[in-house]
């Protein structure tokens, strides 16, 4: 099942994250993630596992296992960087007025000739720390060292040149509000094809949704679960997961909490890439096209919505970036 995006590419609904994958579990990992049937994963040079996830890329073309084409690749500058089976990366903070060069750099890590979707990965550029590092810029107080001379529309400009210079394929934003998608909609001369934002039952977001869908900008999810374990103990947030309302779908249709979570996603017609780095949970996200939740069900789960960020970034930069 795929999304038509507004560049006429077809981007599979569900993918993998790669965040906080461990260079040796790589290549299994995506190996059994090809083999349940997964054609989408999501990277990010912020995740520093590229060139782990390339060399993994690059035997699973050569022993046959899967097709280039057959994949859709994402990943981010400076930003962070996404790769779906269809590769498409993250432009990290410090990269944004060396677009060209951070683009390159991840395409070879990654042993690719071209990325499927390229995303800036957050709205807001920082120091440059050198292309492909990832680390981030903080002043002495330990507050993210914002560089106020690179606008984001010129960034933009940036990105399209890596269409038409046929480095990527679709190009997009990431944790953009509505205010910044209808700014990047006026001034861009090739429309982003998605939004990548987090979102799921207790941070639903419904009018960015709406609003980004209704312009031709396709809404992926990252963060779809909630977070669960991993941004409990990074954020020591609350997951979804174990929402009563939640937990008595679950029941009720035979599916785990989870796949219930996932369905709604998808059924909101958002792209959906949860992270797992266990075989079991693996198949169990995958197997979400059996059932269907009905009206009554998706309207009972925007009940649920508490307008909840789990993933946030002040942690670490000192500054809320979402204020």
């Amino acid at each position: 099942m795929a999304i038509t995006l507004n560049s006429g590419f077809e981007m599979p609904i569900i993918g993998l994250g790669v965040w906080r994958m461990e260079g040796k579990d790589i290549k299994d990992l995506l190996f059994n993630a090809i083999k349940i049937g997964y054609r989408h994963f999501d990277c990010a040079a912020d995740y520093k596992n590229e060139a782990e996830v390339g060399e993994a890329l690059a035997e699973a073309f050569q022993t046959g296992l899967v097709k280039r084409e057959d994949l859709f690749i994402t990943t981010k500058a400076s930003f962070k960087l996404t790769l779906m089976f269809l590769p498409n990366p993250y432009l990290w903070n410090s990269d944004h007025g060396h677009v060209v060069e951070a683009c390159k750099d991840s395409l070879k890590k990654l042993r690719l000739d071209y990325l499927d979707l390229y995303l800036v990965h957050f709205p807001i550029a920082t120091r440059h720390t050198g292309v492909g590092a990832t680390g981030s810029a903080l002043e002495e107080d330990g507050v993210l060292d914002i560089d106020t001379t690179v606008s984001l529309e010129t960034t933009w400009h940036s990105m399209e040149d890596l269409v038409s210079m046929g480095l990527v394929r679709s190009i997009g934003i990431s944790n953009y509000d509505i205010f910044l998608t209808r700014d990047c909609l006026a001034y861009a001369k090739v429309k982003p094809a998605v939004n990548q934002i987090e979102t799921h039952p207790y941070f639903q977001r419904e009018s960015l949704v709406k609003f980004c869908q209704k312009h031709g900008v396709c809404v992926t999810a990252h963060t779809p679960l909630g977070g669960a374990a991993a941004n409990t103990e990074w954020f020591g947030s609350v997951s979804c997961l174990d929402d009563p309302v939640l937990k008595g779908l679950s029941k009720k249709y035979n599916k785990t909490t989870a796949q219930i979570v996932l369905r709604w996603g998808i059924q909101r017609n958002t792209v959906i890439i949860p992270k797992s780095s266990k075989l079991e949970r693996l198949e169990e996200n995958f197997k979400v096209f059996d059932f269907e939740l009905t009206k009554d069900d998706m309207d009972l789960i925007k009940t649920v919505d508490r307008s909840y960020r789990t993933n946030q970034p002040a942690k670490f930069w000192g500054i809320n970036l979402y204020a």
